[in-house]
């Protein structure tokens, strides 16, 4: 880890007071739902959505309903309330990939809210042949473990300390998978620290800024639209994500 990453501190207690504009994010993404329908349609191929932590499939149904609307065959983890790397955490996890791929006879794309994200790179890079694309939510994979408001949560709920590395998961956190890779993160994400969250920019990766909070981002309008967006290119066809015109306003340049 560099000494760059292990500098960094967690959100302050402001941006964590902050977090409670989830619950108006929620209202925004039912009330932008007919802009959100401009967003681009899928091909059909299956995704995965993981939620963070101690959050269930419950918290990601907005999302995973709306790609299934948009043509997606979208499902949960199936495993409760995810409460980290426990026994059989990650055996389920590569069943279901397998299940979902060999289902549908095609790559699967991985979506993860935080704690989620992290088990999508993993995964990605133990399956390769079978992932399509991933897309992290505010995962904090790139930092110190804890430059996060919540490793002592995932410490009690797990069990497992925090910087505990499991090298036969994945490998290294912060490398990037070798599939294409879409990090979307927020500066005033209250639970982990935005840097942590960012990948390292190459022709198969990137970052993609919004303004949201980090409990709501599953289902902030932002990050929806550019979910879709990142998933309905053509498998083997993936490009950057195009800011011009009117999503300038809306994404940030994470460079700036």
């Amino acid at each position: 880890m560099s000494a760059t990453a292990e500098r960094l501190r967690p959100p302050s207690r402001t941006l964590m007071f902050l977090e409670g504009r989830a619950i108006q994010e929620l209202g925004a993404f039912l009330g932008a739902l007919p802009l959100l329908s401009l967003a681009p349609k899928g091909d059909g191929h299956p995704v995965l959505v993981l939620p963070g932590l101690v959050a269930s499939d419950t918290s990601t149904r907005p999302l995973r309903s709306f790609l299934k609307n948009r043509g997606y065959a979208v499902s949960g983890w199936r495993q409760g309330r995810n409460l980290g790397l426990r026994d059989g955490v990650q055996r389920a996890m590569v069943d279901l990939v397998r299940e979902l791929s060999d289902t549908h006879g095609r790559k699967i794309s991985l979506v993860g809210w935080s704690l989620g994200g992290l088990y999508a790179r993993q995964l990605a890079k133990m399956m390769p042949d079978r992932v399509r694309s991933v897309i992290t939510l505010g995962s904090p994979f790139a930092g110190s473990p804890k430059a996060t408001n919540a490793w002592r949560v995932y410490e009690m709920a797990s069990g497992r300390r925090a910087d505990e590395n499991d090298g036969r998961f994945g490998g290294s956190l912060a490398e990037t998978p070798p599939v294409p890779t879409t990090a979307i993160f927020s500066r005033t994400d209250g639970i982990c620290a935005w840097q942590g969250c960012m990948e390292k920019p190459s022709a198969r990766s990137e970052n993609i800024e919004v303004e949201s909070s980090h409990c709501g981002m599953g289902h902030h309008p932002a990050v929806v639209y550019a979910v879709a967006d990142r998933l309905a290119q053509a498998e083997g066809q993936w490009a950057p994500f195009d800011r011009s015109g009117w999503r300038s306003i809306v994404y940030p340049d994470p460079n700036r």
